[in-house]
């Protein structure tokens, strides 16, 4: 098996599971617990919050563990409309990029529904790109209570200019929170580089368990929490701690973050050669996405005339797994939204795939891929499509 669906997931590195191992077993204190146990737990926990505060240019009490990128796109959006409105009922607006992953659509939808919030939506263009002339424009509209751009589109690969975007809401008194899920691992993630209020990531895309994630918020920065308790996570998110994880989502980051330059080069360059193999192999093709300002682990297609999940079904027969688009939408009847968005035309859209490498990716399997990859459109296409 070929696996090139890495914005789905990426098995857990070895080095993260020999430093997570010793607090799921000897040392599985409870980090609240004011005995040897749990001071060593507790110990452990603010070590990995300080890792992951240097990975991200952050101070260790701006950042809380979260269960993932979803919960962590959840806390950011609804706790801080949430808070903002409260101290203020004439900030009502919340907008969203019309790409974002669902964990931001549906808490947006939340907002709007059981909260009264307006949602509006910033608009992209046909590469997936955000207008900071438009975004500014929605800014300077009155009520606005929170801002999201995500970093890195999870299905074309898109990467937003966060750094030019985040002064604009800076200027307007507007807080700016950005998805990095899948940016983590390939793009710079300085936050006071970036000068976002509030930024989400992911562990299971970078080498640690599924089930941990991490959010960014800046200091003095108000919000909400969502899950009520015992007051773990300085108040903003109760439960015992997860130890054993957040050490394994401090070590990913960490590994991800001191290989990351030459990942970045080696990946850019077997990606760009695959998607020119298949715009050369492939007539039809159609590239979607930026042509340059995409991650390097990217290479989105549509193919016209042929039925997406069908060409998947078959790549996987031939020993290729990769993907029609985000995970979290697998099952869908209808065409992505983000393609929609990007003004991608209905038939077409339905025909996506996604291709995304782990930083482990090899020539070799790209050829491969390309090859069968190939072989699959042409065969669906003497079927008709079906």
């Amino acid at each position: 098996m070929i696996f090139l669906d890495a914005a789905a997931t990426t098995p857990v590195r070895r080095e993260v599971i020999e430093a997570m191992f010793p607090f799921l077993t000897n040392q599985f204190g409870n980090p609240s617990s004011h005995h040897e146990l749990g001071e060593l737990a507790a110990t452990a926990l603010a070590g990995a919050r300080e890792q992951c505060a240097a990975a991200l240019g952050a101070h260790a009490e701006e950042l809380t563990f979260t269960s993932g990128g979803t919960e962590a796109d959840n806390l950011a959006l609804k706790g801080i409309a949430l808070a903002r409105r409260a101290a203020d009922p004439t900030l009502n607006r919340v907008l969203i990029s019309a790409i974002e992953h669902p964990a931001i659509v549906e808490s947006a939808d939340f907002l709007r529904r059981v909260h009264g919030f307006e949602v509006e939506l910033i608009p992209v263009d046909g590469l997936g790109v955000v207008d900071a002339e438009v975004f500014a424009a929605m800014l300077a509209g009155p009520g606005v209570a929170v801002a999201s751009i995500m970093y890195a589109n999870n299905e074309v690969g898109t990467v937003q200019d966060i750094a030019a975007l985040a002064p604009l809401a800076t200027t307007a008194g507007v807080p700016l929170h950005s998805d990095a899920v899948q940016a983590a691992g390939w793009l710079p993630l300085n936050v006071r580089e970036l000068g976002v209020t509030a930024l989400s990531i992911s562990g299971h895309k970078i080498g640690a368990p599924k089930g941990v994630g991490l959010l960014y918020v800046k200091g003095g920065t108000l919000y909400e929490p969502l899950i009520h308790g015992g007051g773990q996570e300085r108040g903003n998110r109760s439960g015992t701690e997860n130890v054993a994880f957040a050490v394994a989502l401090a070590t990913a980051l960490g590994m991800t973050e001191a290989g990351r330059s030459a990942a970045v080069e080696r990946v850019t360059e077997l990606r760009e050669d695959f998607i020119l193999r298949i715009l050369a192999d492939i007539p039809t093709a159609q590239l979607t996405g930026h042509r340059s300002r995409r991650l390097p682990s990217v290479a989105s297609f549509c193919f016209p005339g042929t039925s997406g999940e069908s060409v998947l079904l078959e790549l996987e027969r031939r020993g290729i797994v990769c993907s029609s688009g985000s995970a979290c939408a697998a099952g869908s009847d209808e065409p992505s939204a983000v393609l929609s968005a990007m003004g991608i035309e209905r038939s077409v859209a339905q025909t996506a795939l996604r291709f995304s490498f782990g930083n482990e990716v090899t020539e070799q399997a790209l050829d491969t891929a390309g090859t069968e990859l190939t072989a699959a459109v042409e065969r669906m296409l003497r079927l008709g499509g079906k």
